[in-house]
């Protein structure tokens, strides 16, 4: 079934689908000669679908078009547009944004190339997950411990066309239903496994509701506070967290950042963190957002050649 969501003029789906690394990450797949973006989808209404989206030119406007797995209900097609549009952030407004790019040379690129809108996850839940598991570790171990989740506690989906299983990613209930050791052994989340064990079981019991953080209307200073109340999240992946959630105050310096950072402006030289910080504080509340298009820039001459 094909469905055609619209998107705002300034959206490159290039740009958002590799903006960071999720796109890497099950149960997201990729296709870079198709720019194409694949997931499967874990309907409320119990049936599950694998989505590819695509770019979708027409002389009127711009659009994206959603290839699902199987028809659609009225009601199954209403949330997976929702869900696109919101894995996409194609309602968030990013004129602001634009607008302090155009007035820094070196960031004339990014309004050019539709750049800051960053991917993320179907839940809150997914993303914070995976948001632990990059924490003290090689982006190699952290798709690892994404795969086996999927694999080992995500829902099965199997695609009438090929009969290749794939996998959902575990709902709360699915990791609660485990043990440390489990999580330990089979997933090889180390030291992460009571923190992911933990918020699962907080989850289900009801005790505390992530989902609630991306329409949540207050400071993003208590926003941050609320993330980090989370056992395994740390500054570096609460501020993460937080341009997932729309939020772009905080810099969430980790050692990948100072390094690219000292690589770009100092000539290889490191400096404190403190230095890093008056850099970016020109950015006011845009300045998480300027450091990740900063020192992402190479990945974005790579891919667009500019």
């Amino acid at each position: 079934m094909k469905l055609s969501i619209s998107v705002p003029s300034e959206f490159n789906l290039k740009s958002t689908i590799f903006s960071h690394g999720w796109c890497e990450l099950l149960p997201f797949s990729n296709d870079r000669d198709d720019v194409s973006l694949t997931r499967l989808i874990d309907l409320s209404s119990g049936k599950i679908i694998s989505a590819q989206i695509k770019e979708q030119r027409t002389k009127s406007n711009n659009a994206l078009q959603v290839v699902t797995s199987s028809p659609l209900n009225s009601t199954e097609q209403k949330e997976v547009k929702s869900l696109v549009r919101t894995s996409l952030r194609l309602d968030e407004h990013f004129t602001e944004f634009y607008a302090e790019a155009s007035k820094h040379k070196e960031f004339f690129w990014v309004p050019a190339f539709g750049a800051g809108r960053l991917l993320r996850s179907q839940t809150v839940f997914e993303d914070v997950v995976k948001m632990i598991c990059t924490t003290n570790c090689s982006w190699a171990l952290t798709e690892i411990m994404v795969e086996n989740l999927c694999k080992k506690l995500g829902k099965k989906f199997s695609d009438s066309n090929s009969n290749a299983l794939q996998y959902c990613f575990p709902d709360p209930e699915a990791i609660a239903g485990t043990s440390e050791k489990f999580l330990r052994k089979e997933i090889r989340a180390g030291y992460r496994a009571p923190y992911l064990l933990e918020l699962s079981k907080r989850i289900v019991k009801k005790e505390i509701d992530i989902e609630a953080w991306r329409t949540l209307q207050i400071p993003t200073d208590e926003l941050f506070q609320q993330v980090r109340s989370v056992k395994g999240v740390g500054p570096y992946a609460a501020g993460n967290l937080l341009k997932l959630l729309g939020h772009y105050d905080y810099l969430a310096i980790d050692s990948w950042c100072r390094k690219k950072f000292f690589e770009k402006h100092k000539n290889g030289r490191t400096t404190s963190d403190k230095v890093i910080e008056k850099y970016y504080r020109q950015f006011g509340k845009w300045q998480g957002l300027f450091l990740w298009m900063d020192l992402t820039q190479y990945w974005y001459e790579k891919e667009f050649a500019f």
